[in-house]
């Protein structure tokens, strides 16, 4: 009785998603002066009718049966080229079923084609979510449609006997931004305040002194960031410049970290990696820059994009949101460029489109292949979102846009926690972000010059009246490019041009946030002290003494590692010993443990330069073309957040640094091995 009951509420939803796509049809041959259904004996309202419900109907059919094996013959395109070609494809298929249509003669342009055949999948998707929604079986038919998964009425795979863990990071979104964002009568994110009123605990953590993706992203999937000194750092035995999010920088880090840990990853067990810039040892990879440039069976990078983009209707809808949110951008920058909101970065050129990248494409592709992991029964999964981080940069940690962007990502944790309810196995949800953002006016635009300037000029060399583009730290940019399939941005040239090793060269000077570092390629290994003042006598002073400089880094040949602050002031940190005002002082008791763990770093820069921090407000000011930043120390972006579930051990309060988060995912994952799932425990499953 329950199958004949399943069949007919099946068959009526099918009736009703037809009925939708003939009303639809019919609208649209109104409508748009390009389209028409014609019957043969004239405009019977009838027999037009009857062409429209078969029209859909066709269209319905070669959708169903057609469009898997168009896309799978279509692998090879880049990502977002098999995005446009769906739209096109989808209108081929609506020409070829007006053709095949025995009642009458239907007419439809090219472009009429594609802008039909996509609303027209669109409300049949619409139709067919909103009556799944109190039909379980079809709920669950939804989520792996929408993870790429093919339905099949093969028995399911018998539960697993131990819960799986998805480990879902919000890049950039600290721990006082949750809290703002969980509390009040109307919070930006419901279902964490859910989550955190009733089966989580929210933890702080402590981040590096390099309190950005790369280094946090290392330690968490890797167990460690050592020798990772920023976002991008100058190594003076290769000439090249390391930069977190290029793939190629990634991979080379993965693999120094691999080897140093002697460990693959926190994922090598049957785990899931997905949109991250490291793999974590899993074997089942997607949207992961550390591998974009690498070819091989099931190790596709942009594997994620093709099951996304496989639905026209989902292509559409993601279509329409990223148009959305480029006129969204526009209009926000340009109401904050009419109000006279200060701090105010540049957010022209390419960055609109760099935004609707990371808050609708990047957000919703990694959502649906979680969910297929879900699905299937992944036991470890660990997934990065970069949405709010994106936006932050340009906007600011609070505010308006920001939190538009937190309320989308909590629709996406939600249905990830929808999707744990048809799994095979029970699952552990761990949220986590990897670092905070601190918001300031940028160091340019405090003080009328860049870091740059006010190297070259304590090392009296002229300075440059030329603004050089600076790249952004933000991940999105490079994310977009491996989706795009484009090479890597080129390097610049090695400082020390070929066949004059004797010339003196300039200063190279590379920022992370609000974090700068400065090496001198003339200098053989780690410069000293000493090396320094007799090449360049005022370069120190001019540096320590700056109002926007907190405080820098130094290898003093007698004493070690020492931090020099303003008016002389020192701080050794072999010793402890301080002489004036401690120039750490301002940046809370675990500044001297972060800096000296990085001061003992074989590629830390000659100097490394952090810019002060307000003690009130936490304000900083940014190297780079950012409002938001993190990279350095100083204001929130120190500052981390964990909400794991109370059915796991709670970690220690405030953990200092990734590493220790790191072995505390271990441990979670040891508890979780050693929970069996009983029958009455199992999750109810509901076909697949």
């Amino acid at each position: 009785m329950t199958g004949w009951r399943s069949a007919g509420r099946t068959l009526l939803r099918l009736l009703a998603v037809w009925a939708v796509g003939t009303l639809t049809m019919a609208v649209l041959a109104i409508a748009l002066p390009d389209f028409r259904i014609q019957a043969p004996g004239g405009e019977s309202l009838t027999r037009s009718a009857l062409a429209a419900a078969l029209g859909a109907g066709a269209f319905g059919l070669l959708s169903a049966l057609v469009w898997p094996w168009l896309v799978r013959a279509l692998l090879l395109v880049p990502a977002f080229a098999l995005g446009s070609l769906v739209f096109l494809l989808n209108g081929s298929l609506l020409w070829v079923a007006l053709s095949a249509v025995p009642e009458g003669h239907s007419e439809v342009g090219p472009a009429t084609a594609v802008v039909v055949a996509s609303v027209m999948s669109v409300t049949a998707s619409a139709t067919s979510t909103f009556l799944a929604v109190r039909d379980p079986r079809a709920q669950a038919r939804r989520l792996r449609r929408m993870a790429g998964l093919r339905v099949t009425r093969r028995a399911p795979a018998p539960p697993a006997h131990t819960p799986g863990i998805v480990f879902l990071q919000l890049d950039g979104i600290g721990h006082d931004v949750l809290c703002a964002a969980i509390e009040g009568d109307d919070p930006a994110m419901p279902t964490l305040a859910a989550m955190c009123g009733s089966t989580h605990r929210l933890t702080p953590w402590r981040t590096d002194w390099s309190s950005q993706t790369g280094a946090a992203q290392l330690a968490l999937l890797h167990g460690t960031n050592e020798d990772v000194p920023a976002f991008r750092w100058y190594e003076k035995e290769t000439g090249e410049v390391i930069v977190s999010n290029r793939p190629s920088s990634a991979a080379e880090l993965q693999r120094r970290a691999v080897a140093r840990a002697g460990d693959p990853g926190l994922l090598a067990e049957d785990g899931a990696s997905r949109g991250n810039l490291f793999t974590g040892g899993a074997e089942q990879v997607a949207l992961v820059l550390s591998i974009a440039a690498r070819r091989g069976r099931g190790r596709h990078s942009r594997a994620g994009y093709f099951a996304y983009f496989s639905d026209p209707a989902r292509a559409a809808r993601t279509a329409a949101s990223f148009t959305a949110e480029l006129f969204r951008e526009i209009g926000q920058s340009t109401r904050a460029r009419l109000r006279g909101d200060r701090p105010r970065v540049s957010r022209g050129g390419l960055y609109p489109f760099i935004r609707a990248f990371a808050t609708v494409v990047q957000r919703d592709v990694v959502t649906a292949v979680v969910v297929g992991d879900i699905l299937t029964g992944r036991t470890h999964v660990f997934a990065d979102l970069v949405a709010y981080d994106e936006v932050a940069h340009h906007s600011g940690p609070r505010g308006r846009d920001t939190r538009q962007v937190l309320a989308r990502l909590d629709r996406c944790v939600e249905l990830i926690r929808q999707a744990t309810v048809y799994a095979p196995r029970p699952y552990h949800l761990v949220l986590l972000s990897d670092h905070g953002q601190s918001q300031g006016e940028t160091f340019e635009s405090a003080f009328g010059h860049s870091l740059e300037e006010v190297v070259r000029a304590g090392a009296g060399r002229p300075v440059r009246r030329t603004r050089r583009r600076r790249e952004s730290g933000a991940e999105a940019r490079e994310v977009a490019r491996a989706a795009l399939h484009r090479p890597e941005v080129p390097r610049e040239p090695p400082p020390r041009p070929p066949g004059e090793p004797g010339r003196r060269t300039a200063p190279i000077v590379l920022a992370s946030g609000n974090l700068g570092l400065i090496s001198f390629p003339d200098l053989p290994g780690r410069a000293g002290r000493g090396d320094i003042e007799r090449r360049y006598p005022d370069l120190l002073p001019t540096l320590a003494d700056h109002p926007g400089i907190g405080f820098v880094l130094v290898r003093d040949e007698r004493h070690g590692p020492v931090v020099l602050g303003a008016e002389g002031a020192e701080h050794r940190l072999a010793t402890g010993e301080i002489k004036g005002r401690d120039p750490l002082a301002p940046f809370g008791p675990g500044a001297a443990r972060a800096v000296r763990r990085v001061a003992a770093y074989p590629h830390a820069a000659d100097l490394m330069v952090n810019s002060t921090v307000d003690p009130e407000t936490g304000a900083v000011h940014a190297f780079e073309d950012q409002i938001g930043c993190h990279g350095g120390l100083g204001g929130p972006q120190s500052r981390a957040f964990l909400l794991s579930p109370r059915a796991l051990s709670a970690p220690p309060f405030e953990p200092m640094g990734a590493e220790a988060v790191h072995r505390i995912l271990r441990r979670w994952q040891r508890e979780a091995a050693a929970q069996p799932v009983h029958p009455a425990d199992a999750p109810a499953r509901t076909g697949s």
